[in-house]
């Protein structure tokens, strides 16, 4: 029998503080050799719709003195914008969970929540490593789903007195702001939401860049969580050249991640400008910063280890719980 859980029994489950916690966990693993996993195979459906799959092991890791379980499964992901005007979500994503021994099927858990989750997880661990402790100005350039949970996972890690967002659409970016459980100033220009902030989001859907070297200031720690294509950009690449650049894969951002690759073919900087994986940082092997002045910056491309950790967490706390619906499909 197989545990079938629902976004609405996910979000019973899981809570961000719990996840941030796991996505620590995940990303050491990663970066310490314990997951197995290759680049994420993607199919091209049309100019802005993509399928792909993200199969991962993750063999079992001691974190303090708790032994994690290995985990076994993959995402299947469609990320379609043209759903924006249908009033679908543009990613939808289903997790499968195998159990490590016999290959059986576990689970199937919906995936758009905890993409969701993890993703902003991902982002907020990389503040806890990389921002200044003394970040007060948030900044977010974007006003969808990954703006919001973004909002709600850096809160977690760092107290911001002024929060500031911008978005090309204007009703958007205003529903935002009133939706939001704290003060979100509606920004007019990107560039307003981008100066003098101390921790900026990129979480849009761009394909050239939008936001430029000029608008940053020294100290500000910048995550981009979209453009996820090669052939995508989302930054100046002047930005990127600046910065001390961080990554969640290495392997996946020198073939997913077109601020990095487009960089690296133009000549503007070399591979070694990506001083690092996150989870190498949260490892204690690579400091985050350098000094207070220093611009760094996070690229999340998004990797199965985060999902399947994700999912596996919420898999645990269902059975203990009795949430979710068994099926059987036989075998």
């Amino acid at each position: 029998m197989a545990l079938a859980l629902s976004e609405a029994d996910i979000r019973t489950v899981l809570s961000m503080p719990d996840v941030i916690g796991a996505m620590e966990t995940a990303l050491a693993a990663f970066s310490s050799g314990q997951v197995v996993q290759p680049v994420r195979a993607v199919v091209e459906l049309a100019d802005a719709a993509f399928f792909g799959a993200m199969p991962g092991y993750i063999t079992g890791c001691v974190s303090g003195h708790i032994q994690h379980p290995a985990v076994l499964g993959a995402k299947l992901v469609a990320v379609i914008a043209d759903n924006q005007p249908r009033g679908l979500p543009t990613h939808r994503a289903s997790i499968l969970l195998l159990d490590p021994e016999t290959g059986a099927l576990a689970a199937i858990l919906d995936g758009r929540l905890i993409t969701e989750m993890r993703t902003a997880a991902v982002s907020a661990v990389s503040v806890r490593h990389m921002a200044r402790p003394d970040a007060a100005v948030l900044a977010m350039l974007g006003s969808g789903v990954q703006a919001r949970s973004h909002l709600a996972a850096l809160s977690l890690v760092r107290t911001f007195q002024e929060v500031r967002a911008w978005s090309p659409t204007r009703a958007h970016l205003e529903a935002f702001a009133a939706e939001s459980p704290v003060p979100v100033h509606a920004c007019r220009t990107a560039a307003e939401a981008v100066r003098g902030a101390d921790v900026i989001v990129l979480a849009t859907a761009a394909t050239t860049p939008a936001i430029e070297n000029s608008w940053v200031g020294e100290g500000a720690h910048v995550i981009s969580v979209g453009a996820c294509r090669p052939t995508h950009r989302e930054m100046d690449p002047a930005l990127i050249a600046r910065a001390r650049v961080v990554v969640d894969s290495k392997a996946a951002a020198f073939v997913e991640s077109g601020d990095i690759v487009l960089g690296i073919r133009e000549g503007l900087f070399a591979r070694d400008h990506v001083v690092a994986e996150l989870g190498e940082i949260v490892a204690g092997r690579v400091p985050g910063r350098m000094s207070q002045r220093q611009v760094t910056l996070f690229k999340s491309l998004g990797l199965a280890v985060e999902d399947l950790a994700s999912a596996s967490l919420a898999f645990e706390r269902a059975r203990m719980l009795g949430r979710g619906v068994e099926i059987d499909l036989g075998g």
